[in-house]
């Protein structure tokens, strides 16, 4: 009886599994092709002594090939609750800066004017001190590297929180080219300021990293994920470094990018938060029935620095855009099986085909021809910039 009992209904569950499957159809919904071109504003009002970004962009329908269109010629303003008006000059792009507030308290928003003749004003948002970063770390994982930051407020006033980075790497070529072609038929040798082997190359962080201790006893936040990176990744191939940020947020604040969040990161299934509606504190003044994208917040950030050597890791193996890199031998001649002569130096490199390496002689005899390769295996600056940061460590 128990036999039949199991056997009733595994078949129960087949016939239901067939049946999920058979009803299920693909959705393919149309893109929107009208463009909203709503405001977006980006951007923090730092009352410190470090200077304030806005960014301001539009929205552009999803079959556009760009994510933002930036929006030029406004008239940005920083206003506060004591009157006081701080000028936000246009320096490119959709973003403008100001100098530095150096105020300790207060309340304060912005005044968007734009070219279209519409005005936008934000709320005023009380303006919140990061307290310090206690530490930026990180521990070495199976699959790679994961960086935290710790922070707490004796005073438990701060309790909602956010983190952005920048993080640089340096990298090297594949080859050290100690020569370079200068048309037509020259090949010279190169000074230490032509040395294109070494460069860096910088990121900023697209995630939103927040955390809140508003459910605990005191306001400390311990083992924060910033960021990871994976044991493959070409940024611990040699000496890698992140500067990791720290704002406070007032709860609203918090909220917002929370469900913005959801919004951009978490979706893809059945499962995930389903988009939501972003109510923001920014509002159309000239028309009030128009959308605005954006959450401007107030006050000062905290920062720290953290430093990774590629000897402090195991010796995991990094996979790099110069993988499939070869250097080749190029002779001034070099007979074939055919017995004809070719000059391969002229063939490929005054030809702009490869560049040449380091050349190639016998001792005490006279140059035979170079090893080369091609030009993004060997100039590094292609992808990065050959001056080392000011802050950098190591050689």
């Amino acid at each position: 009886m128990m036999k039949m009992k199991m056997m009733n209904r595994i078949t129960c569950i087949i016939i239901l599994f067939i049946a999920a499957v058979g009803c299920r159809q693909d959705y393919n919904p149309k893109p929107i092709a009208t463009a909203t071109n709503y405001l977006v504003v980006e951007g923090l009002i730092n009352t410190g002594t470090d200077s304030t970004t806005i960014k301001l962009s539009r929205t552009v329908p999803l079959t556009s090939k760009t994510g933002t269109a930036p929006e030029l010629g406004a008239t940005v303003t920083i206003t506060s609750s004591t009157g006081s008006a701080y000028p936000c000059i246009e320096t490119g792009k959709g973003f403008y800066k100001a100098a530095g507030l150096n105020t300790a308290s207060g309340s304060f928003g912005l005044k968007i004017n734009t070219t279209d003749g519409k005005t936008y004003q934000s709320d005023l948002v009380l303006a919140k001190n990061s307290p310090p970063i206690d530490s930026v770390y990180y521990k070495v994982e199976n699959n790679g590297v994961q960086i935290y930051a710790d922070t707490h407020d004796p005073s438990n006033n701060t309790r909602y929180y956010r983190w952005d980075f920048s993080e640089t790497y340096e990298y090297h070529t594949p080859y050290q080219s100690i020569v370079y072609f200068q048309p037509p038929d020259t090949i010279l040798s190169r000074r230490l300021d032509q040395y294109v082997y070494e460069c860096w190359r910088s990121d900023t962080s697209t995630n939103v990293t927040l955390n809140t201790s508003a459910k605990l006893a005191s306001d400390v936040i311990s083992q924060n994920k910033v960021q990871f990176v994976e044991s493959t990744s070409e940024k611990l191939e040699s000496t890698y470094s992140i500067l990791v940020k720290q704002y406070a947020l007032t709860a609203d604040a918090y909220n917002y990018l929370q469900q913005l969040k959801k919004n951009t990161e978490q979706l893809g299934s059945v499962f995930d938060p389903q988009p939501s509606e972003l109510p923001g504190n920014i509002h159309c003044t000239s028309n009030p029935s128009e959308p605005v994208i954006g959450f401007i917040s107030a006050g000062t950030s905290v920062q720290s620095r953290v430093f990774i050597t590629n000897r402090a890791l195991p010796a995991w193996k990094a996979v790099t855009p110069y993988d499939e890199c070869k250097l080749d031998t190029l002779l001034f001649s070099r007979v074939l099986k055919s017995g004809l002569i070719v000059n391969e130096v002229e063939l490929y490199i005054y030809n702009g085909v490869n560049r040449p390496v380091y050349p190639i002689s016998r001792p005490g005899g006279p140059i035979l021809g170079y090893s080369a390769s091609s030009n993004d295996c060997i100039d590094c600056t292609l992808r990065g910039t050959r001056i080392k940061p000011s802050y950098w460590q190591g050689n």
